[in-house]
């Protein structure tokens, strides 16, 4: 897929003020700091598209952004440690959750997972109920260019896809991805536009 456009649309608060739009979303979501804006804009080829921040809970709304004028890519807050009071985590929670489940036009949430580090009981708990929803996802491993070695990256991956055979039957889709190398862009890419195909 060739991104030819990408521009913001806007942030929502409510799903139900998200834009009333019937293209098919794809949505990005992760824990805080797991690389989330990164990420995005590596796929979008967009320098700051998503606005990247060192501070985790840096997003704090549904952010819509409209892709080649075929789909919304959309940044969902990140789950988890963020340096925000627990009311607005809470907030952040019911807001993410409401969203999921009520949105119809949503193809495919993708959940990032840091690869430098264990696998998070938080992330799986995450995993789990979209499973328990039926909600279609993708999983996407990344900054595995702070992986030094090959095998550092198997092992991630391999740690993951363990645990989540432990209770899916069939694993979903998984993603390795590096924003700094563009590791993983064309894959991502491939299954997004597979998906528009068969809308």
């Amino acid at each position: 897929m060739k991104i030819l456009s990408a521009e913001f649309v806007s942030s929502s608060t409510d799903w139900r003020k998200c834009p009333n739009s019937h293209l098919p979303e794809f949505v990005f979501i992760g824990r805080s700091n797991v690389g989330k804006s990164s990420l995005i804009n590596m796929l979008v080829e967009r320098k700051n598209l998503a606005k990247t921040s060192s501070t985790p809970g840096k997003t704090q709304t549904i952010n819509h952004f409209i892709v080649n004028g075929q789909w919304n890519l959309v940044d969902l807050p990140g789950y988890g440690f963020a340096a925000v009071s627990r009311s607005s985590r809470y907030a952040w929670g019911k807001m993410i959750e409401e969203y999921l489940l009520n949105r119809e036009n949503l193809f495919c949430t993708f959940v990032l997972v840091d690869s430098r580090i264990p696998p998070q009981k938080i992330d799986f708990e995450f995993i789990n109920w979209l499973g328990s929803k039926n909600i279609p996802l993708a999983i996407v491993l990344t900054k595995t260019d702070k992986l030094k070695k090959q095998n550092e990256i198997a092992r991630s991956k391999k740690a993951i896809e363990e645990k989540l055979l432990e209770t899916w039957g069939e694993l979903p889709p998984l993603f390795l991805s590096s924003a700094e190398k563009k590791t993983g862009r064309k894959e991502i890419l491939q299954l997004i536009e597979e998906a528009l195909s068969q809308k």
